[in-house]
């Protein structure tokens, strides 16, 4: 529906605008028109001649534009794999709207990192609404397409949870610098089966696909015209997956997990922590706020699907004897996070249920004092 307004103003735009220099054209032809009526002789005959061309280029122009125009965008040009540079250098001139759905992005990787950020904060200046689409590092699909580029020694989840790291942080650098450029950036993370890669700057786009055992930028590009049939259909493919509720997740509930802390009963205080989801389980970083025995949470994870309800869980210490080793837990802790410098405090949220009516083990349960007690 959103596509199909958006392509009807566009032609309506389009029909005005080929009217009003084609009703300019014929104003002029009149005003000539009348003036050889009104002149003789040599002046007369010029006038005459002058005005019925420009008559004839009036109505040309209305019949013709709308041809020439509909032909330029059913142009598709093909590049030879996608060129980082120069998309960067359109992604700084774009006003009005950027899109990018991929699994993770080669823009964010070391090379191109500084510039592409540089870009974006240039775009949402001039008022551009910044929109990426990444794949879940943690989905099926991710894994999957790890191992089809086995051979390129690619690790997908890794690449995307970098490139979420890097979105964070520009994001975290808007709200203390510029709270108004903030709202126009948006990330989110699908669980889907990537099927196109889109890189779009206002008006334009480049699409293509994924192959088997290679790079998508490594394959030929298409650059079409997002008013164009090529450019409605990856319009509605990321429409599709931004606006899934079951399928997409916002960087925010991402990056963080709001738990309330309640301390013998009564709940304390809502924060926001890290987190990472593994083999069904569920880890939190809590150094914000010291253990107890007695501190259990309320959280909703994982927090994909919003309205479900909470689940309460008690804290445990991780250990090589739980389903994942907790060498495993502290490396995706630092995949997602950076580098954690020993500073973190990893524990495991154990559904209340599993452990009601037992007496927790002190050396494998533990609880924190939301007030640092």
């Amino acid at each position: 529906m959103r596509r199909s307004g958006s392509w009807r103003r566009g032609r309506t735009a389009r029909q005005r605008r080929a009217f009003a220099v084609g009703g300019a054209l014929l104003g002029v032809a009149s005003a000539m028109l009348l003036a050889a009526w009104r002149s003789s002789g040599f002046l007369s005959d010029l006038l005459l001649n002058l005005g019925a061309s420009v008559v004839l280029a009036a109505i040309s122009y209305v019949i013709f534009d709308p041809l020439f125009e509909e032909a330029r965008k059913a142009r598709v040009q093909e590049h030879l794999s996608f060129d980082q540079q120069a998309f960067v250098a359109r992604l700084h001139r774009s006003g009005r709207r950027v899109r990018i759905l991929d699994t993770w992005t080669i823009l964010l990787e070391q090379q191109h990192r500084a510039a592409t950020l540089a870009a974006v904060e240039a775009a949402l200046r001039s008022g551009a609404q910044v929109q990426l689409l990444l794949l879940d590092p943690d989905c099926t699909a991710a894994q999957q397409r790890s191992e089809e580029l086995e051979r390129q020694r690619v690790n997908v989840p890794k690449q995307i949870r970098a490139n979420l790291r890097h979105l964070a942080a520009l994001q975290e650098k808007l709200d203390r610098e510029d709270k108004g450029l903030r709202p126009r950036l948006q990330v989110r993370i699908y669980d889907a089966s990537p099927s196109i890669q889109l890189y779009q700057w206002d008006g334009q786009a480049l699409i293509s696909f994924f192959p088997i055992g290679k790079l998508s930028f490594n394959v030929p590009q298409l650059e079409v015209d997002m008013d164009s049939p090529w450019g409605g259909f990856v319009h509605a493919r990321f429409e599709e997956l931004w606006e899934h509720e079951q399928a997409t997740l916002s960087l925010e509930r991402y990056w963080s997990a709001a738990v309330t802390l309640s301390h013998d009963g009564f709940d304390a205080v809502e924060v926001q922590v890290p987190y990472v989801s593994v083999d069904g389980q569920h880890y939190i970083d809590c150094r914000q706020f010291r253990l107890n025995p007695l501190l259990t949470v309320r959280a909703q994870l994982p927090p994909r699907t919003t309205g479900s309800p909470a689940g309460v869980f008690a804290l445990a210490e991780p250990a090589d004897g739980d389903r994942t080793a907790a060498t495993s837990v502290a490396r995706l802790f630092d995949q997602k996070y950076g580098p954690g410098g020993g500073q973190r405090t990893i524990v495991r949220l154990v559904p209340q249920d599993s452990v009601d009516g037992r007496t927790p083990n002190p050396r494998s349960h533990t609880g924190a004092d939301p007030h640092g007690r």
